[in-house]
């Protein structure tokens, strides 16, 4: 198994216990662990609270030591529909990726 596919089994497993997220699900496509899809859910005090954001996380094969691309699939108002998202954790700067982060992290 290539060090990609551990750490992600590895994080999966992580989300499902004690690193679970409390406003957000992610999980990985069953036929592809590389591309996952994630669900966040708007926070109190904010103009996003009660709503439910769809988008998707695709994975390079050299992760951890490359970033993936982030996408949202619901529309917001904010993010692009699957556009890349421009953030230092994302592949749009991968000069500031540290392999460390976890998809919890995200």
């Amino acid at each position: 198994m290539d060090l990609c596919t551990k750490r992600l089994r590895k994080e999966y497993g992580n989300l499902k216990g004690k690193g679970a997220v409390p406003s957000a699900i992610a999980s990985p496509l069953e036929n592809n662990i590389h591309e996952w899809r994630f669900v966040l859910r708007g926070s109190e005090e904010t103009d996003y609270y009660g709503g439910h954001y769809y988008g998707k996380l695709k994975f390079p094969s050299q992760y951890p030591m490359a970033p993936p691309s982030i996408m949202m699939i619901t529309p917001s108002g904010r993010f692009a529909c699957n556009t890349r998202i421009c953030m230092s954790m994302s592949d749009f700067h991968p000069e500031l990726w540290c392999p460390t982060w976890s998809v919890g992290r995200f």
